[in-house]
């Protein structure tokens, strides 16, 4: 089955670093869109991260290409705006005011293009806070993430470049509605989102919770659970995550134990009574689950509409059954020509999922190829790179 390639024909040039960023390219490229990266000479230090940061660049920068520009260099300068003429989209993600100083900015750039979607990826939208540095971490701690993680007094940042990829994911949106908007218009916009805005977001729903009950939300090893099994049980070997979330559910859960003395209490048949009887109840739930081995458990489980999860590792869903058997892991080819398999788009269309093998690309592997394609000759991209303005 071909691959959706629903964005085909848009070109997107890519000025970015990190995770937030490239991610916003890596969505629209999975989507069919060219996406051509543009990296200062010697690469984007990205690549090099160690740690928790050495799979930045092999996740977010899948399916683009790589053109090696310095943008401090007149004549490099002159590439990138030439490319950017020819773009229906511009993504960056650099500290405010940096593309403007690099003649780079919306304003500058829409004189010539004025089709062009300039989307810029910030710590935080106009105001107050506009100007400050921001990170993922910064955002969870600003905007209340890091606190409804972690126990009471400890705050906890997600285990995951949650506010990173999700404010990404904001700017993807934001572009496409900028695309329809062309549509009618003719004309392209700039469009941004923001880390600390896009956290907030996410807490929303405690803000509600406030608005709701009058009372400050919990964190959320602390609090008081909507449900009254939603929890974490061991087994006789391996944890695992149940959920009991509505009274049908509940039927279904105490007949498939045979718990007939707690489904014969028409007390706790209701939701809102069984949260209040959690004391009550959980201390029974807890020794039934522990009487199974994990593989026993979700086999009896399996089926039922019970929601339930064993708690794996990012390393288990290599070899994911679901994973590799639906297309939810894609093929790639490390930098360093070995392979691994990596997480697909996770969305269908028209039945097919968008997964495609890939190579990363080196630091300037499409330079020559986008030079020509912008009227440069051989002589002419010879001495670009013999004066240091593209690699």
């Amino acid at each position: 089955m071909t691959q959706p390639t629903p964005l085909a024909g848009l070109k997107v040039i890519e000025f970015t670093h990190m995770v937030m960023g490239p991610a916003v390219g890596a969505i629209l490229a999975s989507l069919g869109a060219e996406v051509v990266r543009v990296e200062p000479i010697g690469g984007d230090r990205t690549r090099n991260l160690v740690g928790s940061g050495s799979g930045y660049f092999p996740m977010y920068n899948r399916h683009k290409q790589s053109i090696s520009v310095n943008l401090k260099d007149p004549d490099g300068l002159e590439v990138a705006k030439k490319l950017v003429a020819g773009a229906d989209i511009l993504v960056e993600n650099y500290r405010p005011g940096a593309m403007d100083r690099l003649g780079l900015g919306y304003e500058a750039l829409s004189k010539d293009n004025e089709r062009l979607i300039y989307a810029s990826e910030k710590g935080f939208l106009p105001g107050p806070y506009e100007n400050r540095t921001a990170l993922d971490e910064v955002a969870q701690m600003m905007g209340g993430l890091a606190y409804m993680t972690g126990p009471p007094g400890q705050p906890l940042r997600a285990g995951s470049s949650v506010i990173d990829v999700t404010g990404g994911m904001f700017g993807v949106i934001a572009i496409l509605a900028a695309v329809e908007e062309r549509h009618r218009t003719g004309k392209g916009q700039r469009v941004q989102s923001s880390l600390f805005e896009t956290t907030i977001y996410l807490i929303g729903q405690h803000m509600a919770q406030m608005a709701v009950t009058g009372k400050a939300a919990d964190p959320m090893p602390a609090r008081i659970s909507a449900w009254a099994i939603y929890d974490v049980f061991q087994t006789q070997d391996d944890p695992i995550f149940i959920g009991v979330v509505t009274d049908a559910l509940w039927e279904k859960f105490c007949k498939l134990f045979a718990l007939d003395e707690l489904w014969a209490d028409e007390s706790i048949r209701e939701n809102n009574n069984r949260v209040a009887a959690r004391d009550r109840i959980m201390p029974q739930i807890r020794e039934l689950v522990l009487a199974y081995k994990r593989d026993e458990l979700i086999a009896k489980l399996e089926g039922t509409g019970l929601p339930f999860a064993p708690i794996a590792r990012p390393e288990d869903m290599f070899d994911d059954p679901h994973l590799n058997a639906s297309g939810g892991l894609e093929e790639v080819t490390m930098a360093d020509g070995s392979k691994t398999k990596l997480p697909a788009l996770p969305i269908e269309m028209s039945g097919a999922r968008l997964n495609a093998p890939d190579t990363l690309p080196e630091t300037g592997a499409h330079t020559d190829m986008l030079l020509t394609g912008l009227g440069f000759d051989q002589d002419a991209i010879a001495r670009l790179r013999t004066s240091g303005s593209v690699g």
